[in-house]
């Protein structure tokens, strides 16, 4: 008589940031393609519309509470996923929680600046290193999930731009600090993608300058909201989150994945001017792009997409 085989164990990957976007792209993706997904998010109802979504499909997801600027938050879900997966490990681990807000380098808070760093750079940071033992155990991969910004700065993008720039150093230094374990660690470098987020640029640029004092208006209100205004434009018009997905994917999966993935619309049009490009070439087609004008007193008001 045969003996009875126990079902193999699905990979494990963690997804932080699933809510909605890049995010729920990446873990519906991988749950899809054979992965066990334990997906952060930080309510459990959006936790619940993953499972059912997934399941559709024949994926198998956990949602786990997950707050990345929360140690204790941290500590618990890496408890919750290690019961779970046992000396299996964890196969993949995607940090793409991140947040964003545009500001005037001069006008902009530092406690909200604080804020951006603190998820964006130091929740990075401390998701890693509480899962790293996981990964370690069957030599996993560290999918790190940041922006094509990292390679260009944008006006009134210092505060997002600058954080992605730092995640980026962070996972270039990190890639070969664990490469004697045999730890691949990619940089999934997005540009122009369309995701729920669009929705809010207007939201969050209408608190910005509700938050901005009269004299910061004057410098820059005409001029943060013509950037406002093409933002939204082209956000409108990116690709679909599946396409990070898809090189999330690629880099769970590949013997020897690529370093960097630049995906999304323009992305490797800016990628390259930004590394051929002169400085202050580039600078003009960013403002030009922008809708910005070139003198403090321009009319703001775009013509054709374009500031007089």
């Amino acid at each position: 008589m045969k003996p009875t085989l126990k079902p193999a164990r699905r990979p494990a990957a963690v997804v932080t940031g699933t809510s909605s976007g890049i995010g729920r792209a990446c873990a519906l993706r991988l749950a899809g393609e054979g992965y066990h997904v334990f997906a952060g998010v930080r309510r459990r109802q959006h936790g619940q519309a993953l499972v059912q979504e997934a399941s559709r499909n024949g994926g198998q997801l956990t949602p786990v509470i997950l707050d990345v600027t929360d140690e204790a938050s941290i500590r618990t879900a890496a408890a919750e996923v290690a019961d779970s997966v046992g000396d299996a490990g964890v196969a993949v681990l995607v940090n793409n929680a991140g947040i964003g807000m545009t500001w005037p380098v001069e006008a902009v808070p530092l406690a909200d600046l604080r804020h951006i760093y603190e998820v964006n750079v130091f929740g990075q940071v401390a998701v890693t290193q509480a899962f790293l033992p996981l990964i370690r155990a069957c030599a996993g991969r560290v999918v790190n999930v940041g922006s094509i910004g990292d390679r260009l700065s944008l006006p009134f993008g210092a505060p997002l731009v600058s954080s992605k720039w730092a995640f980026a150093s962070i996972t270039e230094s990190l890639r070969m600090e664990l490469r004697p374990w045999g730890i691949h660690v990619v940089l999934i470098e997005p540009a122009t993608i369309q995701t729920d987020a669009v929705k809010k640029v207007k939201e969050d640029a209408e608190r910005v300058m509700s938050k901005m004092t009269p004299a910061d208006l004057e410098l820059y209100g005409e001029t943060y909201q013509a950037m406002t205004r093409k933002a939204i434009e082209r956000a409108s018009s990116g690709s679909d989150p599946d396409v990070v997905a898809r090189a999330v994917l690629h880099a769970a999966r590949k013997k020897r994945p690529r370093t960097r993935y630049v995906v999304g619309k323009d992305g490797r049009l800016l990628a390259f001017l930004a590394g051929w490009a002169p400085d202050r070439l580039f600078d003009a087609m960013r403002v030009r792009l922008f809708g910005l004008p070139k003198k403090f007193g321009a009319a703001a008001q775009p013509v054709n997409g374009v500031a007089r």
